[in-house]
């Protein structure tokens, strides 16, 4: 079978972590990488056979071009999305896939002829697929009550852009990384959230315009609640410490990164074992998608409503206050952060 012809639109460190994963996946073949930076896209493009452009509008609408990987900065998602989707491209787009609901609509909107699959990758991680399995099975009956701590090496001062400290850019942290334990407790629970209370926190890096982690508490439709932890300062990257707790109405589930045998040092960090190979699996389910074989299994209806949990933790990040998820619809993202708790 022929490999369908794909373009790779960024050229950041993740731009380069899905051009690795997509090698191993024969079913997909990278035509081109496309940013604004020719040196790195060039630089990028070697690690497949591809081509590099700072044309990216030529790159998404090649009609040799089956479908587009949109992995830039997430302002630039929703304009190459609907792009690529009106050009007849199926599009995988990363996660947050937009600021704003409306973005995300008209990227929907854009995609109904093909497809669209929005990056949800902790759905592709090894402990967490077991336990939405679980959950779909019916283990535990009626899913009521979720807590995720979630502490990982990633923010420190100096190791963001700026971009993704200005919550006008990137949503702010409740958006840019909230969105994976937003999600995560949206397809557990099976149900939208509702409302939600955010606290933000500089814990480790106390010097970072942003909070590096914070806690929320969220209320779904169906009355479940989720009580999610997300830290992202622990001293080196690569660092990682998870836990779940998933309690329904006859059973729970637990998953911990600390069960998890291995070694690691400041030399050497390996992934855990719950997170290992997810990246792949993800873009190996769009191959799938791409080619006709399957529908994507992150769903857009769950994505829109994880990122409007993710909007709503952002406001009250800033507002001091608990939010209804209805108050973001058609709002902007907030920006200035207001002042976090004191360090702890």
């Amino acid at each position: 079978m022929t490999a369908a012809e794909v373009t790779v639109v960024g050229t950041g460190a993740f731009a380069r972590e899905h051009l690795l994963a997509l090698r191993d996946v024969p079913r997909l073949r990278v035509r081109w990488v496309a940013g604004s930076d020719l040196a790195r896209a060039e630089e990028l493009a070697r690690l497949v056979g591809a081509r590099a452009t700072t044309d990216v509008d030529a790159a998404v609408g090649d009609p040799a071009v089956d479908a587009v990987d949109v992995v830039n900065a997430t302002p630039g998602h929703a304009p190459v999305t609907i792009a690529a989707g009106r050009a007849g491209k199926h599009v995988h787009v990363d996660k947050p896939a937009a600021l704003t609901l409306r973005d995300l609509d008209a990227m929907v909107t854009a995609t109904a002829g093909t497809s669209l699959m929005v990056g949800q990758t902790v759905r592709f991680q090894p402990a967490m697929a077991r336990l939405g399995a679980a959950v779909r099975a019916g283990r535990i009956g009626d899913p009521r009550l979720l807590h995720i701590t979630w502490y990982t090496g990633h923010a420190w001062p100096g190791g963001w852009r700026s971009w993704q400290l200005d919550p006008d850019r990137s949503g702010g942290h409740p958006v840019h990384n909230g969105t994976h334990i937003v999600d995560a407790a949206t397809w557990l629970l099976g149900s939208a959230p509702t409302e939600v209370f955010a606290r933000g926190m500089r814990t480790f890096s106390p010097d970072m315009d942003s909070p590096d982690s914070f806690h929320v508490q969220l209320r779904t439709a169906d009355g479940a609640l989720a009580t999610l932890e997300l830290c992202y300062a622990l001293r080196r990257r690569g660092d990682m410490l998870r836990r779940v707790v998933l309690v329904g109405t006859e059973g729970t589930l637990r998953h911990s990164t600390e069960a998890e045998p291995g070694l690691s040092s400041d030399a050497a960090t390996p992934a855990p074992l719950s997170l290992e190979g997810a990246l792949r699996s993800q873009l190996d389910h769009w191959a799938d998608v791409v080619t006709g074989a399957a529908e994507p299994v992150v769903h857009t209806a769950e994505v829109r409503a994880a990122l409007a949990g993710a909007l709503a933790a952002q406001r009250s990040l800033v507002t001091g206050r608990r939010v209804h998820v209805t108050e973001i619809e058609g709002d902007p993202v907030l920006g200035a952060q207001a002042p976090v708790e004191e360090v702890l």
